[in-house]
């Protein structure tokens, strides 16, 4: 199994990831402010569905990924610097917008809700690309079943994923009028997400084999 500082640290990595702005976290913001919580939430049970689909999927191909190519995890790594640093850029560039910058959504049914939900992660490049350039950061043949490791780091995120969006779910429209009425804190978000996001990538680039997988 992931060694347990190893687990941590990808813990916060996987926080990075669902705290910076992407196509999950707009969806279930303006869901929520459109047309209330409950709606909000049902959205979420389908994005949290759509990460199922991008944990096995990214199991799966890691596995067989790891027995054809060993040497496949020195390109990957750099692969995730690379990422992390991409989002990194999104969250700082000009033009830029906060999550918290809501676009108006119509009233759907809670089917259309939660299948909107799933698709919008199922099609998410910035979810799939995380699996399979971060994951293999904290992955090694050395602890175990590299499925099993995956499907551990999978369970974790999903779970903090789960978290985070349910907060922000249920507290979208007082956070969006929050920060309507405080509108440097926009910025201010924007640019601290981008400094902790590139900090994380010129650490996993950084790190050894055996550091932080």
């Amino acid at each position: 199994m992931v060694p347990l500082n190893d687990l941590l640290l990808f813990a916060g990595a996987a926080l990075l990831m669902v705290l910076s702005p992407g196509p999950n976290m707009i969806y279930l913001i303006s869901r929520s402010i459109c047309q209330g919580r409950k709606a909000g939430v049902i959205s979420l049970l389908g994005v949290i569905a759509g990460f199922l689909v991008h944990m096995f999927a990214a199991a799966a191909g890691l596995t067989a990924l790891f027995l054809a190519v060993p040497l496949a995890y020195e390109l990957l790594k750099w692969a995730g610097a690379g990422y992390l640093l991409y989002l990194a850029w999104q969250s700082v560039k000009p033009g830029a917008r906060s999550p918290f910058e809501a676009r108006e959504l119509p009233v759907d049914p809670p089917r259309t809700l939660f299948f909107m939900g799933f698709l919008t992660n199922v099609l998410n490049p910035k979810i799939a690309v995380f699996y399979l350039s971060i994951f293999p950061q904290f992955v090694s043949p050395e602890h175990g079943s590299v499925f099993a490791q995956s499907l551990q780091l999978g369970v974790t995120q999903i779970l903090i994923s789960f978290s985070v969006n349910l907060i922000i779910a249920l507290s979208a429209a007082r956070l969006a009028v929050w920060f309507a009425h405080h509108p440097r804190w926009l910025a201010t978000q924007r640019y601290l997400m981008g400094g902790v996001l590139a900090g994380m990538a010129i650490r996993i680039a950084s790190e050894p084999r055996g550091g932080a997988a």
